[in-house]
């Protein structure tokens, strides 16, 4: 199966039959994005997380009585 990453534009080539390839062929909300680039935007994450500017909104979680 041939990807083309979502920020460089680069195509590659993965095998059809991995997890990676049927996800992307039956959940067309999944995008594809080689590993150049996510290394790139984990070590871009870190530092800034490093550098304690970084907040991270999650919404608080719920409990159930049940």
């Amino acid at each position: 199966m041939r990807v083309k990453c979502v920020l460089c534009d680069t195509i590659q080539s993965i095998e059809d039959q991995s997890s990676l390839a049927k996800r992307l062929r039956n959940r067309p909300i999944h995008t594809y994005m080689c590993e150049k680039c996510q290394e790139r935007i984990t070590d871009k994450t870190n530092k800034r997380i490093a550098t304690g500017n970084f907040l991270l909104y999650r919404s608080p979680a719920k409990e159930n009585e049940w």
